[in-house]
């Protein structure tokens, strides 16, 4: 054999195979599906996995934020808990909670663009097409010069494979986010 013609034809040997692999990857027609998640995620448990595991797109990898973890604990005005889930390295689901001294600082105008519905939620809550926000008073201001502590909620899921599943789950999932909160914060139940 003419060693000049082995790297050519060792190219073309690999290409063949490389391109069998792929045509055979793509006729098996293996379908990405959604990572598997644990059984209760979110700050020890503020979520059951199979509750959010429908508002994800498939994908190989999930992850969660390494403040995803921690307690929750909100011990001073404007200090949030962000839950963050990666699929395959992008942002795909948010939760986030916000501690605020009176009620008058939670505003949500921003999302007037989105045109979001009102949500049966807490104190008021929104739900639009990618998510859902709400309130509730753990403990209301004594005077307006005295901070309370009012807990802003926000949940998203930007890029739900089923608009309409989103629609139909956000609600329960925000009650289910607001119990968690309360229980966790210490909150008397509203």
């Amino acid at each position: 054999m003419n060693m000049r013609r082995f790297p050519r034809t060792a190219k073309a040997v690999s290409t063949a195979v490389v391109t069998a692999g792929l045509l055979a990857s793509c006729a098996a027609g293996e379908e990405k599906t959604v990572p598997r998640l644990p059984e209760r995620i979110c700050w020890n448990g503020a979520f059951t996995g199979s509750d959010v595991s429908p508002l994800l797109p498939p994908g190989e990898e999930a992850k969660f934020s390494r403040l995803a973890g921690r307690h929750f604990v909100l011990t001073k005005e404007l200090d949030s808990a962000i839950c963050t889930l990666y699929i395959d390295g992008n942002t795909k689901f948010q939760a986030r909670a916000t501690r605020r001294g009176f009620a008058e600082s939670i505003e949500w105008s921003s999302w007037n663009r989105a045109d979001p519905k009102p949500l049966d939620v807490g104190e008021e809550g929104n739900i639009w097409d990618t998510g859902a926000a709400s309130y509730f008073t753990c403990e209301p201001a004594k005077n307006p010069n005295s901070p309370g502590r009012y807990i802003e909620l926000m949940i998203t899921a930007n890029y739900a494979p089923d608009k309409s599943k989103l629609q139909a789950t956000l609600p329960a999932l925000m009650k289910e986010f607001m119990a968690y909160a309360q229980r966790e914060l210490k909150c008397p139940e509203g």
